[in-house]
């Protein structure tokens, strides 16, 4: 074993150790674990520490593993629709020209760190500001399960959208342009076939990782040759592979990798710069004017026919400055466009931000439910025709998530009860499959407060079923039920004592722990087949 790169490392050993501390502690107030990880940051950057080869490897692989996981996920038609692509241009050319103006007249008034900037030093700084954090919706989004809800992929398509235009910035400002090269690139969408070959038999193990690695890494060395962004190639690879049915699978095999990873990122933010007073206030002063962006964000979107909720929880998860600002201000200051200390400002806007976004985005339901009335003045009576509420059609037992679990629970249900069966998703490519095998499954989403103030006036539903992706998902679910006093059975799906415990005291009259009880349903299941055989 080489002991000199063990000593080499000894410090980046000893701030992943505080960031594990930090993190636990951010976990324990209610805040995510990536907020603990940024106070690491500041605080090593406080006591003079620096980053070491090692955390800058992990922070950078982090990155790419994430755009990676994020083009495995991503849907092109959502791109291409009006309510990303052109709530994006509108959003991003409306903030840089309000904050630019804003920040220039402050410039002139010679305020401290203001006064160094000119128009398009304030312009560069505009367009930092206007993106939202990729790394902070992707990884809200996972932990709540609605990675494949219309207002996560519409938040993903924005973010997505944003990472392309801090890219062509990023490509534009270096003053080079792509080698002759990088033409070729577009080899690799006829090559996809390949790509999908090789993913079918990869297996369901440790081969699935490597081949991600494999196909991220790749991907973004081939751009970086090219002379293109090379995280932009790790984002291509996952597209071109993204309509694989194992997919997901890869997705999920990668999450606590790219997760690891992206703890470097984090504190690599804090190590960055360096803090000052003035750097302290100016950032604390910026937080505020999320909010700005926030209104616009829901103004737009109900303005391209969203309805009020999904505008409303889109437009939380957004609600944040992002670590491409931090990127674009970091290659400003190196073209020497703009003064060091605008590092450590976006640093600190950016991570108390993601204070502030956090707990509202825990709390989301809760926020369009207590004050419906008002978010629902802003909605057009023209809606989308993805974004309609849910109608039950008359059905007795619904079936929240037809993932796995709900669809075994969906096929045995139906056996017994019937055409009074109905199963319910937020994910359109699930529920199309679902209707080309027969089954009768709606687009919806359980934790709607507009759909269950529309059960509560037309009541039908006497058994409701949550077999949703974790544990979150269901207790929103119960959160609705419980507001409109639903009298039915609620049965529900846990994985852990500890959720089991949290389901019953929401309100879950049956608990069914998907680990513990698998046995028993594994013996049930051949004992009917003897049965069978027997008569």
């Amino acid at each position: 074993m080489d002991f000199e790169w063990v000593a080499i490392a000894l410090g980046d050993v000893v701030w992943i150790s505080l960031a594990f501390a930090f993190g636990m502690f951010a976990r324990t107030i209610g805040l995510p674990p990536l907020v603990g990880f940024l106070a690491t940051g500041f605080i090593l950057n406080i006591i003079g520490a620096s980053s070491g080869d090692m955390l800058q490897k992990l922070a950078d692989l982090g990155i790419t593993l994430l755009l990676f996981t994020v083009g495995l996920k991503l849907n092109l038609k959502v791109l291409i629709k009006p309510q990303v692509w052109s709530v994006t241009a509108l959003h991003v050319s409306i903030v840089v020209t309000l904050f630019s103006l804003l920040i220039y007249a402050l410039a002139l008034l010679g305020l401290p760190l203001y006064s160094s900037l000119d128009l398009k030093s304030s312009l560069m700084l505009a367009f930092a500001l206007s993106f939202s954090s990729t790394v902070f919706v992707v990884k809200s989004l996972e932990e709540k399960g609605e990675m494949k809800s219309l207002h996560g992929r519409i938040a993903i398509g924005i973010l997505v959208m944003q990472d392309l235009l801090a890219v062509v910035f990023l490509a534009a400002s270096s003053g080079t342009l792509p080698s002759l090269w990088a033409p070729l690139l577009l080899l690799l969408i006829p090559m996809r076939p390949l790509f999908h070959y090789l993913l079918d038999r990869t297996g369901h193990g440790e081969l699935l990782v490597l081949y991600g690695l494999v196909l991220a890494m790749g991907g973004a060395e081939l751009f970086e040759l090219a002379g293109v962004k090379d995280d932009l190639g790790a984002l291509v690879m996952g597209v071109l592979i993204s309509t694989h049915s194992k997919a997901t699978e890869m997705a999920k095999s990668m999450l606590g990798l790219k997760d690891l990873f992206l703890v470097g990122f984090f504190l690599s933010i804090g190590l960055s710069s360096q803090l000052s007073s003035d750097a302290l206030i100016i950032g604390a002063l910026l937080v505020p004017f999320i909010f700005a962006k926030s209104a616009l964000f829901f103004a737009l979107m109900t303005h391209f026919k969203l309805r009020a909720r999904t505008s409303l929880l889109t437009t939380l998860n957004l609600t944040n400055y992002s670590e491409f600002g931090l990127i674009v201000i970091a290659l400003c200051f190196a073209n020497g466009w703009i003064a060091a200390e605008w590092l450590a400002v976006m640093a600190i806007a950016l991570s108390l931000s993601l204070v502030v976004s956090a707990p509202l985005n825990s709390i989301d339901n809760r926020i369009y439910s207590r004050y419906r009335n008002f978010w629902m003045r802003f909605q057009c009576a023209e809606r989308l025709p993805d974004d309609q509420l849910l109608d039950t059609r008359g059905a007795t037992i619904a079936i929240f998530g037809m993932g796995r679990i709900g669809c075994g629970a969906y096929k045995k249900m139906r056996e017994l009860y019937g055409d009074t069966v109905v199963g319910v998703d937020f994910d359109a490519e699930k529920i199309s499959k679902h209707y080309a095998e027969g089954r009768t499954v709606l687009h919806g989403d359980p934790s709607d407060a507009d759909f269950w103030d529309k059960i509560e006036h037309n009541h039908s539903i006497k058994l409701v079923m949550l077999a949703l992706p974790n544990l979150e998902a269901n207790l929103d679910a119960l959160e609705q039920l419980r507001v409109i006093s639903y009298p039915g059975r609620i049965a529900a799906i846990a994985r852990y004592p500890d959720e089991e415990i949290s389901l019953r005291q929401l309100g879950a009259t049956d608990v069914f722990n998907i680990y513990t009880e698998a046995g028993a349903g594994f013996a049930e299941h051949l004992s009917e087949r003897e049965s069978s055989a027997g008569r």
